[in-house]
């Protein structure tokens, strides 16, 4: 086993380990007591005992949990410089909104969730989490993502208790829409083994949209089943590093006609690129994520 910690002291601008994991942004980690998505606690400020946070990232299982001074972690290997990569913990936070815009509702987001952090996680684990997002509720998806890993995913033994990784575009593949149904897939099931299909055929993989101009990119990746913008753009900003990226859904859609209604622009494109300018422009996608998990939590 292999253990180790970040200090919090070392993280520009803190960190919140239960916000950042549980904001819907990231399907493919879950915590250990099962309660991810399925109670009211959104940020560590909230827990008298953290729990233990897990994923499996390339067959290697990492968990992790937040401690009155640190971030400690354990894995079948040594998983520091993964985890500065999934968890985006080189992102200096207090950088990023000394250039955010100075509007009230960023302002109050911020202010909710200080050291809530974007997610970098594995390509094709999230492209497929993301076309399983559609009109579900966060709680849905995470439950719909996890019997993916159960039901498909390799068993990787770590201190005596069992783990799943997410299933590889091979193992997607040789399922059939029905075995995806009887998982709750519904309607998503054929975009799913479709997609993975896909990527096991070498046809296109999410992270060939890398190098590519923002809107060329999120514009590349809707080749995929079940991929519209919105979904592309989930995939930008939480695996591919756009962090310009505004997945313009049904809350940011509130936001819009509630808060910024001169950003409406008839259509996706241009309604998204008013946003994303409004938003600060390059870090966007950031401020979009904080302003997305106030909202959602607030009621």
């Amino acid at each position: 086993m292999h253990s180790g910690r970040f200090p919090l002291a070392d993280l520009a601008g803190g960190l919140d380990l239960a916000a950042t994991l549980e904001s819907g942004q990231s399907y493919l980690w879950r915590r250990e007591d099962g309660d991810a998505y399925a109670g009211d606690v959104t940020t560590d400020r909230d827990l008298d005992d953290a729990p233990w946070y897990y994923a499996v990232p390339d067959g290697e299982v990492v968990r992790v949990r937040k401690t009155e001074d640190a971030l400690v972690w354990e894995s079948t290997e040594d998983a520091h410089d993964r985890l500065v990569r999934l968890l985006r913990l080189d992102d200096d936070l207090d950088a990023i909104f000394a250039d955010a815009p100075a509007l009230d509702l960023v302002d109050d987001a911020r202010g909710a969730f200080p050291g809530l952090r974007l997610v970098r996680d594995p390509a094709f684990g999230c492209l497929i989490s993301f076309i399983c997002s559609t009109q579900m509720r966060v709680e849905r998806i995470h439950e719909m993502v996890s019997s993916l890993a159960r039901a498909y995913g390799d068993a990787v033994s770590f201190q005596g208790e069992t783990y799943h990784a997410f299933p590889t575009p091979d193992q997607l593949a040789a399922t059939t829409e029905g075995d995806l149904r009887d998982l709750g897939l519904g309607y998503r099931a054929p975009y799913v083994q479709r997609t993975a299909e896909m990527v096991a055929a070498g046809d296109a993989h999410p992270e060939d949209a890398l190098g590519r101009e923002y809107e060329a990119a999120r514009e590349y990746l809707t080749r995929f089943v079940g991929v519209g913008d919105k979904v592309a753009d989930c995939i930008l900003l939480f695996s591919l590093g756009y962090l310009e990226a505004i997945p313009l859904d049904t809350w940011m859609q509130t936001v819009v006609a509630d808060h910024y209604p001169d950003c409406e622009r008839g259509n996706y494109t241009e309604t998204s690129r008013a946003l994303r300018e409004r938003f600060g422009g390059e870090y966007a996608g950031y401020v979009q994520t904080y302003v997305f998990h106030h909202l959602r939590t607030a009621e």
